[in-house]
């Protein structure tokens, strides 16, 4: 099967499996995919391993809700992945597929799991990348109201979390974009603060 027909087939796995919303729907995984792309391509990152890695690094979100056990969603998505991608894919050698899911893994701020590769430093840093800027104050404030927080809780979501993002990026490159978006989470915090 070539790369190509993986992805595309992956691609329609992740939309039917994902939630409709633009915090950890498909409209966060395509913006994940998109920059992924951009940098991996720039970085001559192995692009299969990113970009299956990139789709399927918040499958586990819609299972998360009914997680009795209080895994992380990282955990959830690489078994998720590991069967789907094992079940689907013979073309995936065992080194790729365990590749991929250090990828899912690493990924998650909260797992709290070091990435190893180049793939998995690209993946979690533009993961990071998306709770920053105009779409990351966006996604922060619509998390917040959905768990039914106010003003409080969001300002303690930035200074516990959002704020130090920049802190756990790995690379040069995802360091610089971060830049121009910390400012804007930045501006926003030093006015809702007061």
């Amino acid at each position: 099967m070539k790369d190509v027909e993986i992805i595309k087939n992956i691609r329609e796995f992740v939309v039917n499996h994902s939630d409709d919303d633009d915090i950890h729907g498909f409209a966060h995984v395509q913006r994940v995919y998109d920059l992924c792309d951009k940098i991996g391509t720039e970085l001559k990152a192995n692009m299969l391993i990113l970009r299956i890695s990139a789709l399927l690094h918040d499958i586990g979100r819609n299972n998360e809700s009914s997680n009795t056990l209080n895994k992380n969603h990282a955990t959830i998505s690489a078994e998720i992945s590991k069967g789907y991608l094992k079940s689907q894919f013979s073309c995936l050698s065992e080194q790729e597929i365990n590749q991929i899911l250090h990828c899912i893994l690493a990924h998650s701020f909260s797992n709290k799991i070091q990435p190893l590769s180049l793939e998995a430093k690209i993946l979690s840093d533009v993961d990071k990348l998306d709770a920053l800027g105009a779409i990351g104050l966006y996604r922060t404030i619509g998390f917040t109201i959905r768990n039914k927080g106010g003003i409080k809780q969001l300002i303690n979501h930035l200074e516990n979390k959002i704020l130090n993002l920049k802190n756990y990026l790995y690379l040069d490159i995802t360091r610089e974009i971060a830049e121009e978006r910390i400012q804007i989470i930045q501006d926003f915090y030093n006015k809702i603060k007061n």
